[in-house]
């Protein structure tokens, strides 16, 4: 059988089934898009779908700063 029948020219979708949208950032955890994103996907254009794929690991730096922690919430500046 030809594999190539089942091949498309399309963007695929970065879901990694990791759903859990950031309170801060209202990004989900997972692929890092936004609801309006993820929910408007299947009727993006291909050059729409690149632009957000671009900007996903900058998104993704943002999320892995810290917030404070323990430390921030004790307001000593120590675990």
């Amino acid at each position: 059988m030809n594999d190539d029948i089942w091949k498309r020219d399309e963007v695929e979708s970065p879901c990694i089934k990791v759903c859990v949208v950031h309170p801060e950032t209202r990004l989900c955890t997972g692929c890092l898009r936004s609801i309006d994103e993820i929910a408007s996907w299947s009727r993006m254009s291909m050059p729409e779908r690149r632009a957000v794929l671009a900007e996903l690991p900058d998104r993704g730096q943002a999320l892995k700063r810290r917030r404070g922690g323990r430390a921030a919430r004790l307001g000593n500046g120590r675990g």
